[in-house]
């Protein structure tokens, strides 16, 4: 269980859930990377990120 910088809500991410990868937070709809994962830390990805990473 991990929770949303944004609005602190509770996320459930996988267990088999990987640094990098990418989830939506259910209630305020944040775009969030998963930074470690013992223990589950999210963070904001920012929209210049997810520009870049459409660019490739």
């Amino acid at each position: 269980m991990a929770h949303c910088p944004e609005c602190s809500a509770e996320i459930d991410v996988d267990e088999d859930a990987e640094e990098g990868q990418r989830v939506e937070c259910p209630d305020c709809n944040a775009a969030l990377e998963i930074l470690s994962t013992n223990p589950v830390e999210l963070v904001t990805v920012s929209e210049s990120d997810e520009e870049e990473e459409g660019s490739w």
